[in-house]
């Protein structure tokens, strides 16, 4: 039982009438008396059973009730922050499992990897699961599946390492460091090397392959070196048999070492990638990457680059292309006599064939005109024009490729599979004609690319998705009188 003792003030008090003071009927439950008390205060006594509305549980419940509300606002804030935690971290962890999945199906790019980088960042993952799941007190299998995923992504980044290990990147300098020994080795050997003698009443012609860049003192080729072969392209896809590779023919200053490739499983041109030197081309590391915009495709892989431009085919409209490598700028201009009807022997739609030597840029095409022959053209570099033409005698369609060097075409064909030669070559300055017999060797059959650089003298050939390179050797011009003297 309760007690409740009700106390009214004096001037309240109507004597007499306690009733009007204090009324029971307004109480509807308990037993209630009422008397006046020595001050003359009216007192009632209301007596409460158990059941009645408990005031205190009341009270108490409010104070959890107000409790309970700041804890739920504290966790829905926690909530927040986590959800966007969560959000941010699940980007991430997204981000880094593409990296991981890179790096394990991909050996070239293990180079510079920081695993110790990747073991923080997935233990920062880690923790985040553990936070989450110690809020929501929760069991859930998503959690359960992030620990794991975690744990296998830890797994593999260990297993790089193992394979980071055994000096991979070390072990690519190296070879890059090799590639040029290998390629001074052959230098050494061709300066001591004798070349086959047209006239054996004289002693043995020394190789002049070494002759100063620009330097065009000689009768033409009489020999190519056996093929230096550097290594697959740099998509490490022996598929991609269709590109070319080199240097620049005409660089511009602080360039000089700059290499290109750029090679496809199909004749397109899609893009192009450079690099800084030819170590950075042994080790894939491009410093730029041109990615042919829509419109500009190209086609047949007969392109080089000429003066920090890169010059090629391009499919709509049928016209010779060329892409500034510093302004990203492209230009055309169409060759109205050229045919897309008649292309090299080892692919198609190599119509319009790039060369570059020591008197400046040419472009070889054949026409309906010339019944399929090779036209030699030179191309103006400041209006981006046919400068001059010259008609040859060399059928393109039987031609494997053809390149420029000193203001002569030699036009190659193959011999067996893995002899090719020199069969014809045209002269602009005389408009002579020669027939050679000049064999080198091919590391495969067939091959999509083959250009001369002035600036090193060296041919250039993609052979099937191979780097492969050649030097050349001339006859002198005060050799040639000797020759001539003696006969």
């Amino acid at each position: 039982m309760f007690l409740v003792v009700i106390i009214c003030r004096p001037h309240f008090l109507q004597l007499g009438d306690m009733s009007n003071v204090c009324p029971v009927e307004d109480w509807e439950s308990g037993n209630v008396t009422a008397s006046v008390g020595e001050s003359g205060q009216c007192v009632c006594h209301v007596y409460l059973p158990d059941t009645t509305f408990p005031a205190d549980r009341v009270q108490h419940m409010q104070q959890v009730s107000k409790d309970l509300i700041l804890e739920v606002e504290i966790q829905i804030k926690k909530m927040v922050n986590y959800d966007g935690k969560l959000e941010i971290y699940l980007k991430e962890l997204k981000s880094l499992s593409l990296r991981v999945a890179m790096l394990e199906s991909s050996a070239d790019k293990y180079i510079k990897l920081d695993f110790e980088l990747l073991r923080i960042e997935l233990r920062e993952f880690e923790s985040l699961v553990s936070q989450l799941k110690e809020s929501f007190n929760s069991s859930s299998p998503i959690f359960d599946s992030l620990y794991t995923e975690i744990r296998n992504m830890s797994l593999i980044v260990d297993q790089l390492e193992t394979f980071d290990k055994s000096n991979l990147e070390v072990i690519r300098i190296e070879f890059a460091k090799l590639q040029k020994k290998l390629e001074e080795c052959q230098k050494e050997q061709l300066q001591s090397e004798p070349v086959d003698n047209p006239n054996p009443k004289l002693p043995n012609i020394a190789n002049t392959s070494l002759l100063s860049p620009g330097n065009c003192n000689h009768t033409g080729i009489i020999s190519i070196t056996k093929p230096m072969v550097l290594q697959l392209n740099a998509h490490l896809n022996a598929g991609f048999q269709y590109g070319g590779w080199g240097k620049d023919s005409k660089p511009v200053r602080g360039y000089e070492s700059m290499y290109y490739y750029g090679a496809y499983s199909n004749p397109s041109v899609h893009d192009f990638y450079l690099y800084s030197d030819y170590e950075k081309l042994i080790l894939r590391s491009a410093f730029k990457h041109h990615d042919i915009p829509s419109g500009w495709e190209g086609t047949g892989n007969n392109y080089i680059v000429h003066g920090n431009n890169i010059y090629y085919q391009r499919n709509s409209p049928f016209s010779m292309t060329k892409l500034n490598l510093t302004s990203s700028k492209y230009d055309y201009r169409v060759i109205p006599a050229a045919s897309q009807r008649f292309s090299y022997s080892y692919s198609g739609n190599q119509n319009l064939d790039f060369a570059a030597d020591e008197s400046g840029l040419w472009v070889l095409y054949a026409s309906e005109e010339s019944k399929g022959k090779i036209v030699i053209a030179k191309v103006d570099e400041k209006s981006f024009g046919i400068q001059d033409e010259w008609k040859t005698g060399a059928f393109k369609q039987m031609t494997g490729n053809a390149f420029m060097v000193c203001g002569v075409m030699y036009a190659t064909r193959s011999v067996d599979l893995n002899t090719e030669e020199i069969y014809y070559a045209f002269d602009t300055k005389t408009k002579e004609e020669r027939h050679l017999k000049i064999h080198f060797q091919k590391f495969q059959e067939k091959y999509s690319n083959l250009d001369y650089n002035p600036t090193d003298q060296k041919l250039y050939m993609y052979n099937n998705g191979y780097y492969v390179s050649y030097n050349l050797s001339y006859v002198l011009q005060c050799i040639d009188m000797l020759l001539s003297f003696s006969e």
